[in-house]
């Protein structure tokens, strides 16, 4: 029970911080780029790759305040945080073909995707 309360605290947490750190970048920046959105993720991976060494070579952060932070706030905050720790950890592995995969995959193939999803909602 504890790790789904520090998932959904840390949640929370992340939307929140998103939410206002984003907004707050796009108030003092504008809005001709997605200054917000941007600021949020760089912040993310920062955060995400802070936080792995902190698990996984410091054994600093116990397994409840892995998921608080690493799942929970930063999951919340920003997923593309998540994306960068993976194709990190597939070029740590050697696996640097798989690494590339993920990045032009998730880029090139999700923006078709997304665009597919517009097409099909304005048929509907």
């Amino acid at each position: 029970m504890a790790k789904w309360l520090g998932l959904a605290a840390g949640g929370i947490f992340g939307t929140f911080a998103r939410y206002f750190l984003s907004g707050t970048v796009y108030r003092v920046w504008g809005s001709s780029f997605p200054f917000g959105t941007l600021v949020v993720n760089l912040l993310g991976c920062f955060a995400i790759g802070f936080l792995a060494v902190l698990a996984e070579e410091k054994f600093l952060l116990g397994p409840n305040a892995r998921i608080f932070l690493m799942i929970g706030f930063c999951g919340a905050f920003t997923t593309f945080s998540t994306f960068i720790l993976e194709t990190a950890n597939l070029t740590k592995d050697g696996e640097v073909f798989y690494a590339l995969m993920n990045i032009l995959v998730s880029v090139i193939v999700g923006f078709f995707v997304f665009r597919l999803g517009v097409m099909l909602a304005r048929v509907i």
